[in-house]
């Protein structure tokens, strides 16, 4: 099970880029249900996520290079390239700040796991974190393979 709060970035740390960084790239098979190809650094994985919004089901298979190459060009819409900085918060929580690529050029989004509902509804993001848009299904990987960015309405 995925317990996770994804917000927008009011401003960029200082310092994020002296934390330990994931050069990810991301593709879709299918969006519903949520089918997704992922290379991290030299690590693959084929990943299944149920429906939901801040909890859902997640299930990571690892893959080979060669079966993540064979699957690549097979995914509906845009890779997805990204850099992910794993930055350390209070209360051994991570801040995963997504530093998106090419297309989704300039988004940033920070994403925090938590391991029970209760801690998700009671963190407080600290003050560089900007709105909280876990709520919104637009702001999925999945949905922004498919769409892009769309305009603030």
């Amino acid at each position: 099970m995925e317990i996770e709060k994804k917000y927008l970035l009011r401003t960029l740390p200082a310092d994020y880029q002296n934390y330990e960084c994931k050069k990810i790239a991301q593709g879709y098979l299918c969006t519903d249900p949520v089918v997704r190809i992922r290379r991290s650094n030299d690590q693959y994985y084929m990943t299944y996520k149920g429906e939901g919004l801040m909890v859902r089901e997640e299930y990571n298979l690892p893959l080979t290079k060669e079966a993540y190459e064979h699957l690549l060009p097979k995914i509906d819409g845009i890779l997805i390239s990204k850099k992910r900085y794993l930055i350390p918060l209070d209360k051994n929580l991570t801040a995963e700040l997504d530093v998106f690529e090419g297309e989704l050029a300039p988004l940033t989004l920070v994403e925090v796991e938590f391991d029970s509902v209760e801690e998700a509804e009671a963190f407080v993001p600290p003050v560089w974190f900007g709105e909280d848009v876990t709520d919104s299904g637009r702001y999925h990987n999945s949905y922004l393979s498919r769409h892009g960015l769309q305009p603030s309405r």
